[in-house]
């Protein structure tokens, strides 16, 4: 099965490529939606996050209050990374489970921080939903109501938009709100299932 990593920075559109995706059949496994399962109540995770960051980051009910640890591990880089070596090898080897249950000519493996993760080698292809940073950071301010320098900060932790370009097997552009999303899909689509029976 081919295996297809969709990546991009924050805002530019994964969500709604990786929706058309689903909807021509296509699995897709979401590494952030891993990720929040992983740190639901009662989850090791979560217990895990609890001891190294203090009972701040829990709510009243025991779940997990986002807002306060991502003020924690935004305004700190070691805080990051001390959150980061708890969840990627979950998130990692999570996939790779879910992976193994796959039969499809090729899956979409939605991955936000494919390369800062060092998960491609999860992959066969890189997949990268572009856009200008202006139109990232707008997007972002509509749909979170972030501080645009919480968004730039976000942006400023991410590979660059020149490097995750650079390293592209296939690129879709949605810089405007007709970039013909639908039709980026589904000459990739096309070209996976071709790509996917050559493998065969």
């Amino acid at each position: 099965m081919l295996k297809v990593g969709l990546t991009g920075g924050i805002g530019c559109g994964k969500s709604t490529v990786a929706k058309i995706f689903s909807d021509l059949h296509i699995p897709i496994l979401d590494a952030d939606e891993i990720a929040h399962r992983l740190v639901e109540k009662g989850q090791p995770a979560l217990t895990q996050i609890q001891q190294k960051f203090g009972p701040d980051i829990l709510k009243p009910d025991g779940s997990l209050s986002r807002q306060n640890l991502r003020e924690i591990v935004f305004s700190d880089l070691k805080q990051k990374q001390k959150l980061e070596s708890i969840l990627h090898p979950l998130i990692y080897r999570t996939l790779q489970t879910e992976l193994e249950q796959l039969n499809a000519p090729y899956c979409i493996i939605s991955i936000p921080l494919l390369f800062e993760t060092n998960m491609t080698d999860l992959v066969d292809r890189i997949l990268v939903i572009d856009c200008p940073v202006e139109t990232q950071i707008e997007r972002v301010q509509m749909r979170d109501n972030l501080t645009v320098e919480r968004i730039q900060s976000i942006i400023n932790n991410q590979v660059s938009r020149a490097y995750r370009r650079a390293r592209a097997e296939d690129l879709i552009d949605n810089s405007t709100t007709d970039s013909g999303l639908a039709e980026q899909v589904k000459k990739l689509h096309n070209l996976y299932l071709s790509l996917s029976a050559c493998r065969d």
